[in-house]
């Protein structure tokens, strides 16, 4: 699932022609790293609580670089708090 919405994120803006700056690309990009390391060390663990919370961290990290990157340069890059999506934003129900 959140591979999936990861790929959509990413079709997403660039059907918006988003771009940003190349150090806020460089901040998201290297949040995305350790996320996908993080994601990683999830993947070995054997299924259980601990695994879904490093995969949660690993959403979490990856999210905040996305924030961190927009509020560095907002050039169009649409972050998950704009837009309600992805693993850490509250549910819909949640915002009425």
């Amino acid at each position: 699932m959140r591979k999936f919405v990861i790929a959509l994120a990413a079709t997403s803006a660039l059907a918006l022609g988003a771009c940003q700056s190349p150090a806020a690309d460089k901040v998201e990009d290297q949040a995305e790293a350790q996320a996908d390391a993080i994601d990683d060390q999830a993947d070995a663990m054997p299924e259980g609580p601990a695994k879904e919370a490093m995969e949660k961290k690993a959403d979490v990290v990856e999210e905040q670089g996305e924030e961190k990157a927009n509020a560095m340069d907002d050039n169009g890059e649409i972050a998950p708090s704009e837009t309600g999506v992805g693993d850490t934003q509250p549910p819909a129900e949640a915002k009425k």
